[in-house]
């Protein structure tokens, strides 16, 4: 058996006016995690929420990306692939349902990676496959978490 990892957050809402009218309340609330910033959050804009403030759908994205980008990081680091420089320019897809609110269908991670030298780009390639397999959040998830990554050399 492998070992366990707790994380705890607190998400806080003031409940300002009150949830009296659907339309009326804010969405808006914090995600708190002591010894880290807080996190300003609110409901998508397309559900009455602040459009400057990070949503549960957007974090998910997030947590997708960051997984496999730290997955994908670890191994080339073991496997002696420089990564110079990464970026995932990430997108969900979520559909409504009339009756279930809604679920996600796919997340598309496009990893554009930089790694030092020619003779690492074929094995920088590979490794994302490697990184989906490994990551702990794609591993949560009931929807398929795509893959197009981009390996650069410079």
């Amino acid at each position: 058996m492998g070992r366990t990892h707790g994380y705890g957050v607190t998400v806080q809402w003031t409940g300002s006016p009150g949830t009296s009218d659907y339309r009326s309340y804010s969405r808006n609330h914090d995600v708190l995690a002591e010894g880290k910033p807080v996190l300003a959050g609110s409901a998508d804009a397309a559900f009455r929420g602040d459009p400057t403030r990070w949503n549960p759908e957007e974090l998910l994205v997030v947590a997708l990306a960051q997984c496999h980008m730290l997955s994908y990081l670890a191994l080339c680091a073991r496997q002696g692939v420089v990564v110079t420089a990464y970026t995932d320019a990430a997108e969900g897809t979520m559909e409504e349902s009339a009756t279930h609110g809604g679920h996600f269908t796919e997340v598309v991670l496009r990893p554009r990676v930089r790694v030092a030298e020619e003779a690492m780009r074929h094995k920088a390639q590979a490794l994302h496959h490697e990184a989906a397999e490994t990551c702990y959040i794609a591993n949560s998830v009931d929807f398929p978490v795509h893959h197009h990554p981009v390996v650069e050399v410079g």
